[in-house]
């Protein structure tokens, strides 16, 4: 409330002279459009993290990234901007009051002293939201609103004494630059609204924020707009000498608020002008550091930043590290940039491209659980800012190259350190949350081919633990070899195939699984399901282990799994099991991380079904040094922590025999889930160790292996971002 009209209504009237006050009504068009799509993403998700909360459920994870990227980005650049307009209000109220005093005032306006007192501001809110939770700050805000209000009722005073004709004349003329000079100062001033995104940024700590967060948007866009308005109009008047306001406003934009309520209230109205600025800019200034530290805070629990963005100081429960690191950005591009102008243009640009995703956001959200909502708000809103945004960035070519730039290093830094990780944490989500697959319009498809009767309950019930809760399915494949001697309802296969499927089918109905079935003939069973696997875009193919020690049977199953590209599951287990039945599960880790998707969806899907205890286990050589111990362990942890979904142990054990010991570690365990190497033909199709499991242990096993993956995402963070 008031920092950006205050900082840039001097830049907004040097651009389009009198038709700033147009320009600033249609901002508010594009915000109150913007607020109706908060509103809607606020009640349908009422949690913190704003928009990049939004695009997370909504949109893809690398989607989500982007979103997230560019919201931080914008508070942060916000918060520069009213960093630096601290700065002049309070360089311009020492210039006036020094001199008074008998001091001279020259020093006051020059760039050390306003890049010392943006510094100091910023330092100042940053300890202190770390310290103790955001929120307060009321008497500021209502102090502002009655000096605004003072400001308003003295230039209606004042414009009631003048004539018409007079003061009506210095609005001419009232478009100086053409319509392009409106649409420039828009661009320049879309800031000045911003404010209302950031009360959705903590929805997760508001009371009642169904009702609250939709009614704070609307009322804090509202009441700005009623304050800006008709002050815009004041100052353009009365307060604005014989020839106008725009020359004014050119040789002292950021001062101009201030001098022309000097104009109509005296030095009273000076004064009130520079305190209100101060007040303003401070509190703006806090309520970005808040709103940009809980998107880190928000990204860094989903991996998308550094997970120590996401800790908590434990007296207070506020993100202290992503608390300091945004004000650290903040201080950083404040002193980089010094100017209040280049600062506010690019931030309107940024909140205008992250505010037009939040039309998008609306629209999917809208479209996949309520198709009777019309999207004609949404769209309009998203037309309009993107609209605005392209001319922004090329009417002010600096704003628009630092948006490319940090979009380009946000990109840089996702595909090369936060790729993995995020798209782990993700998994693990959409599997636990049978809410989230639906809403981002996905689908997955899981492929069970059934050979034999006695495993097809054990292979239904995996199927059913790793099918996307809500929206994802499940196929029975059943393929029938053609026997030409054979004709009617006694061919054998076809027997064979009525009693795979009734019995899939039969435990389906009681895990309360509702399958598809698909009956195919083919003569060789292997390539059929790689068909089908292929047209029917399976995200994961689950098949039962095969005797591998019948003839060609090692063959077939390493040409299925080099020709598959999706995630391969194999399971050995008893008749009818089922995977409630493990409470115990353990997970042998090889320490790499190339498992980790699939594997950290299928822990999670276990989860649901009620907590076990995962015991991760990891066995090192004894000729390891004590420091590679400590660093293993370290990784180990980590690998752990980001894949569990619920209680967890880990072990690293010291041994010159790791099959062995894992062997006797599987007594222990009802269910041992493990990564599997997707190995080239002409190779061994389940590795040693997995062979060696195989054939020597009889507990269930569950072997995944994550399909080939073949871009830098699957770079994983080096452990001090972990």
């Amino acid at each position: 409330m008031g920092g950006g009209i205050l900082a840039l209504a001097g830049v907004a009237f040097a651009t389009a002279g009198p038709g700033a006050i147009v320009a600033f009504a249609l901002n508010g068009v594009i915000a109150f459009l913007t607020a109706a799509s908060f509103a809607y993403l606020a009640r349908r998700f009422p949690e913190s993290g704003g928009i990049y909360a939004y695009a997370k459920k909504v949109l893809s994870i690398e989607v989500a990234f982007v979103v997230g990227w560019v919201v931080w980005f914008a508070s942060i650049l916000a918060g520069v901007l009213y960093s630096l307009g601290f700065a002049a209000f309070a360089g311009e109220g020492l210039s006036r009051a020094l001199p008074l005093m008998g001091m001279t005032g020259d020093w006051t306006q020059g760039e050390p002293l306003r890049a010392a007192l943006a510094l100091a501001a910023i330092g100042l809110y940053a300890f202190t939201l770390v310290r103790r939770a955001g929120g307060g700050g009321h008497a500021a805000t209502i102090g502002k609103v009655i000096v605004f209000a003072i400001l308003i009722v003295a230039g209606a005073i004042a414009w009631i004494g003048k004539t018409p004709a007079a003061v009506l004349g210095r609005l001419d003329p009232f478009l100086s630059a053409g319509p392009f000079g409106v649409v420039r100062a828009m661009g320049y001033t879309f800031i000045a609204l911003q404010g209302f995104d950031l009360i959705a940024a903590v929805g997760g700590e508001v009371k009642d924020p169904e009702r609250n967060l939709p009614r704070a948007m609307y009322l804090s866009l509202g009441i700005a707009l009623a304050i800006y308005l008709p002050l815009l109009f004041l100052m353009a008047t009365v307060g604005a000498p014989p020839g106008g306001i725009t020359a004014v406003a050119a040789a002292n934009p950021e001062g101009l608020v201030a001098l022309a309520a000097e104009r109509f209230m005296g030095v009273g109205g000076y004064w009130l002008v520079i305190g209100a600025g101060v007040l303003s800019m401070l509190s703006a200034l806090r309520a970005n550091l808040v709103g940009a530290s809980r998107v880190a805070f928000a990204m860094a629990r989903d991996r998308t930043l550094p997970r120590r963005f996401g800790s908590v100081r434990g007296a207070s429960g506020t993100p202290a590290v992503a608390i300091a690191v945004t004000g650290v950005m903040v201080a950083a591009i404040a002193v980089a940039v010094g100017d209040v102008a280049a600062a506010g243009a690019a931030s309107s640009l940024i909140f205008l491209v992250s505010f037009a995703m939040v039309h998008w956001a609306a629209v999917l959200a809208g479209s996949r659980t309520d198709r009777s909502r019309p999207a004609i708000v949404p769209v309009i809103g998203a037309v309009s800012c993107i609209g605005l945004a392209l001319f922004q960035a090329f009417a002010v070519p600096e704003a628009g190259t630092v948006v490319l730039s940090w979009l380009a290093l946000g990109a840089a830094l996702y595909l090369t350190l936060f790729a993995s990780g995020a798209r782990m944490a993700d998994a693990s989500a959409e599997a636990r949350d049978p809410d989230l697959a639906r809403l981002r319009g996905r689908s997955p498809l899981v492929l069970v081919p059934i050979a034999n009767p006695e495993r097809a309950a054990s292979l239904v019930d995996v199927a059913g633990t790793l099918r996307t809760p809500g929206t994802g399915r499940v196929l029975l494949l059943a393929v029938v070899r053609p026997d030409p001697s054979v004709e009617g309802r006694d061919h054998p296969a076809l027997r064979d195939a009525e009693a795979v499927l009734g019995e899939s089918l039969q435990r389906s109905f009681e895990s309360a699984l509702v399958p598809e079935t698909l009956f195919t003939i083919a003569p060789d069973a292997w390539k059929e399901i790689r068909r089908v696997a292929r047209d029917r875009a399976c995200e994961t193919v689950l098949v039962g282990l095969p005797d591998l020690r019948e003839p060609g049977m090692e063959v077939n199953l390493e040409g299925l799994l080099a020709g598959l590209d999706t995630d391969a599951v194999i399971v050995r287990a008893p008749h009818r099991w089922r995977m409630d039945e493990a409470r115990r599960v353990l997970v042998p880790l090889g320490g790499r991380r190339e498992h980790s998707h699939l594997r950290a969806r299928l822990l999670a899907s276990l989860s649901r079904s009620g907590d076990r205890l995962l015991t991760f286990l990891h066995v090192m050589s004894p000729a390891a040094t004590s420091d590679e111990r400590h660093r293993v362990e370290r990784e180990m942890r980590a690998l752990a922590r980001d894949e569990a979904a619920g209680p967890y142990e880990v072990k690293v054990e010291i041994s010159d025999q790791p099959l062995e010991t894992i062997i006797e570690r599987t007594t222990e365990a009802d269910l041992v889930v493990m990564g599997m190497e997707r190995r080239s033909r002409g190779q061994r199709p389940l590795g040693d160790l997995a062979m060696a499991m195989a054939h020597r242990t009889e507990v269930p096993l569950v072997l995944i292996s994550r399909r080939p993956q073949r871009s830098l995402a699957g770079l994983s963070a080096p452990s001090f971002l972990q």
